[in-house]
């Protein structure tokens, strides 16, 4: 007696590797997120969430990128530990620092498309210095400006006291994390090369 057996695809092997790379950074930016500690001068941690923004827009493009942040903030909002300092819920995304988290998918997207020059990956190696910070710095001014609005909306600031509190004080640090982002893609190209 002979069984024939057939396979059916569900999702394409395309779709399935940019899943899967998609939850990858949605995971490390939930690990980084345990790289967290409180800032005197601000109700918002200073975290390396936003390094995994960057790297996630980068690496995967507008599209994978928004998309493994969006799975980021829906793996928190039920409940898995990956919001700063290992908090999760609902709450945390109505909270002071809302504005921030609420920003990540976005800004992951326009990192990618400014550096992506579209939708289209192109490889990172191909990839200039100057496009990455631009890039970066474009994701920067989501980041902060979705977080200054959303800190104004919860805890009340006037505009300028969430700027101070919510922006200024961070830029030195995520200066940094564009200088360490822009080490790893350039690091990743040369090894690729």
């Amino acid at each position: 007696m002979e069984t024939r057996t057939d396979s059916v695809d569900l999702v394409g092997d395309e779709a399935a590797t940019n899943l899967a790379r998609a939850a990858l950074f949605a995971a490390l930016v939930g690990a980084f997120a345990y790289v967290s500690f409180p800032f005197p001068l601000s109700p918002a941690p200073v975290t390396l969430q936003v390094l995994g923004v960057f790297l996630a827009g980068v690496f995967l493009g507008p599209v994978w990128g928004g998309a493994a942040l969006v799975l980021y903030l829906l793996a928190g909002a039920l409940g898995a530990p990956v919001f700063s300092g290992g908090s999760a819920g609902l709450g945390e995304l109505l909270g002071p620092t809302a504005g921030y988290l609420w920003s990540y998918p976005i800004a992951a997207a326009v990192v990618g498309a400014v550096v992506h020059r579209g939708a289209t990956l192109r490889a990172v190696d191909t990839i200039g210095v100057p496009t990455l910070v631009a890039g970066m710095a474009a994701g920067v001014v989501v980041v902060y400006t979705l977080g200054v609005f959303g800190m104004m909306a919860v805890l009340g600031l006037t505009l300028g006291e969430a700027f101070l509190q919510g922006a200024a004080v961070f830029l030195p640090a995520e200066a940094a994390k564009v200088a360490v982002a822009v080490g790893i893609v350039r690091s990743d190209a040369i090894a690729a090369a």
